[in-house]
């Protein structure tokens, strides 16, 4: 029996320790980035210059989402590679990633450089900001290929088993934009170019630190072959970086939409354009050094929420998830108070103002803030629910309250109310979301307490089986109702040779910890939305395919056997002597045996079954990059209508040509 993995063992408290402070150091420099231009250019050129780098921050945005839909994805990619022992394929997914980012990057870069004055419109951009704006984002845009491919970098990085070069080059990056500001700001009198070339060259260094460790790669190896574009893979490492992306865009379409209304509005006002541009924007960058705690916290728990919600230790989630909880609540309580209390002390950190733009900083923070307590409910919901592999429940929370509630609210609010109302459209986001994450999490919780605790305990007997001295390999994937996993029986019994099907089950839960029931419910059980919905680290479904895919191809060395699903017929497809078989059958015979065999009411059988082959077909083609019932993929399709005894004597027929001529 395999030592049980301290995430089901050690002490909560210390695991997150653990897990958490790297995720949320690396989250706290990203944010740092953000904030140290404004900084200096509030002091040493003005509210102005602060305005034109929030219409500008949008291109920042956009960089880093497409940076993190190739890094998340090529790293998730590299993750189950790994797990397979597929260090090859591993390569390419992350040679695919760079290229992407590479071109995608140069690509941006031309084209925010041609229409930067375009781009500038859409993100808000008054005719007082424009020549400030314009100084900055010429000099921002050109450094994107270095911020992309460095950002994507690290993400391989991490994933290679490196953490803390990761964190290095972003720390050090930080620290030399820090340094090079108030030089180029103060000392060269270069205002907001100065900012700007500040910053591209810490990112510049940051990639230099990342492309320099691509020649000490731990587990793989880049090679020139590497580079060669393969779509499959282009496709699975877009799809699995997919959901960073969304969550990076919805930032932008909300800071557009945010920034044009508080021109609108705000000229509508006492303060002008410029004042509710630039505090707004500042206020942002504050609270998202709070957000980036709490989803460092968040993100760093996932581990453990996933690996004890499939092991069923149902105790250890509530205790975890009480943690986080309550460890987020606190830290937006706090920010909560001082947001309050101090909030003229917080925007004179980014340079002074008239008293319009103090009296509008206090009334932004206290009102656009005055719900940020909800946060640290709302942000761990959408990754617990991520973790135990809910991802529609997790795309919902994550996208609520930027995209579905805050975007209204401004348009609702800021009609009714003005400049004002875009302010109160925060607190009725945060509350909404707030609401809705709590009624989520209190029904997964009341369900946590009624699952079955009883561990079902499986003795596995261990044979070994040939064919005439001849070793042979059956995979037998089958349409749900079409009697597939009953050939594989009645085969095995005429060739005298094992069957593999629940066995791999309960191999998989020895070799996991994960429990017998919670595998058998989430294995070829994929959706779109959970392909889609990957925060780039390996979640349960994952890692039951990695454990699968080494049983089945131990199975197949030492053995001649019949192994049903899984997608054994791709896993093996370098085995010799495979007979890979794909069974179909007519609707009509499907719904017969569904209920006939299964129990499933006949008014619902048809849609029963659409919707397990659907999943069975999204689980394939995640995993493989292939289609589930191409005929192409399989040696024999036979349609079992015919019946299924019919169906086993002539494979029984084949497979023994097949050897007989061998």
């Amino acid at each position: 029996m395999n030592k049980e993995n301290i995430l089901g063992t050690e002490k909560i408290t210390k695991l997150i320790k653990q897990f958490s402070i790297p995720c949320i150091i690396s989250m706290l420099v990203n944010s740092l980035y953000n904030m140290v231009d404004q900084i200096f250019i509030g002091h040493g050129v003005g509210i102005l210059g602060n305005g034109a780098t929030n219409v500008v921050f949008p291109i920042s945005v956009i960089a880093l989402a497409i940076s993190l839909m190739f890094g998340d994805g090529a790293s998730a990619y590299l993750s189950l590679k790994l797990g397979e022992k597929n260090k090859e394929e591993g390569a390419k997914g992350v040679s695919t990633g760079i290229l992407l980012a590479l071109i995608i990057s140069v690509v941006l870069t031309l084209t925010s450089y041609i229409f930067l004055n375009d781009l500038l419109n859409l993100f808000g951009c008054t005719e007082a900001l424009k020549d400030y704006a314009m100084s900055y984002g010429k000099i921002i845009v050109l450094g994107l290929p270095f911020v992309i491919i460095g950002t994507t970098l690290n993400s391989i990085i991490r994933a290679d088993g490196s953490p803390k070069y990761s964190m290095f080059s972003m720390v050090l990056g930080a620290i030399i934009n820090i340094i090079l500001d108030p030089i180029f700001i103060f000392i060269f009198d270069m205002g907001v170019e100065g900012a700007a070339l500040a910053t591209i060259i810490s990112q510049f260094i940051t990639f230099i630190l990342n492309i320099l460790y691509l020649k000490k790669l731990k587990n793989i190896k880049l090679t020139k072959e590497n580079l060669k574009p393969n779509w499959k893979i282009i496709k699975k490492v877009t799809m699995l970086g997919t959901s960073s992306f969304i969550t990076q865009m919805s930032i932008v379409l909300v800071i557009a939409v945010e920034n044009n209304l508080l021109g609108k509005y705000g000229l509508e006002s006492t303060y002008g354009s410029e004042i509710p541009i630039t505090v707004l924007g500042i206020v942002m960058k504050i609270s998202q050094i709070l957000y980036s705690i709490v989803l460092g916290l968040s993100v760093g728990a996932q581990p453990i929420f996933g690996y004890n919600y499939g092991s069923r230790k149902y105790d250890r989630v509530k205790e975890t998830l009480k943690i986080v909880l309550t460890t987020s609540i606190i830290i937006t309580l706090i920010s909560f108070i001082l947001f309050q209390t101090i909030p003229d002390k917080l925007i004179l950190i980014f340079g002074s103002g008239d008293q319009k733009y103090i009296e509008f900083a206090c009334l932004t923070f206290r009102i656009y803030l005055m719900l940020v307590i909800a946060n640290g409910v709302q942000m761990p919901a959408g990754i617990f629910f991520q973790s135990i592999g809910k991802s529609a429940k997790s795309a919902i929370l994550s996208l609520s309250r930027q995209v579905l509630f805050l975007i209204p609210a401004m348009f609702l609010l800021g009609h009714y109310f003005g400049i004002k109302g875009i302010l109160y459209s925060g607190p009725v986001a945060d509350g909404i979301a707030f609401i809705l994450s709590s009624i989520f999490l209190i029904v997964e919780i009341k369900n946590l307490s009624k699952f079955n605790k009883n561990e079902e305990k499986i003795e596995i007997k261990e044979e070994q089986t040939t064919m005439q001295g001849k070793k042979i390999i059956i995979t037998i994937g089958r349409e749900y109702g079409s009697g597939g996993r009953y050939i594989g029986k009645i085969l095995s019994e005429k060739l005298g040779i094992k069957l593999y099907d629940k066995e791999i089950i309960y191999k998989t839960a020895k070799e996991t910890g994960l429990q017998v029931d919670y595998i058998t419910q989430l294995e070829q059980q994929k959706n779109k939305l959970d392909s889609i919905w990957y925060y780039g680290k390996l979640n349960n479904n994952d890692k039951i395919f990695i454990s699968e895919s080494n049983i089945i191809k131990e199975i197949a060395k030492k053995e001649s056997c019949i192994i049903i699903g899984r997608c054994a017929n791709y896993i093996l497809k370098d085995e010799e002597n495979l007979i890979k078989i794909f069974i179909y059958s007519d609707i009509d015979d499907k719904i017969k045996r569904s209920i006939k065999y299964y129990g499933i009411p006949e008014n619902k059988a048809k849609k029963t079954i659409k919707e397990i082959n659907a999943k069975r077909s999204e689980h394939y083609k995640h995993y493989t990059g292939e289609t589930w019932n191409d005929p192409a993929n399989y040696d024999i399709c036979i349609n079992s209508a015919i019946g299924v005894e019919k169906v086993a004597e002539i494979i029984n027929n084949l497979v023994n040509k097949k050897i007989e001529k061998e």
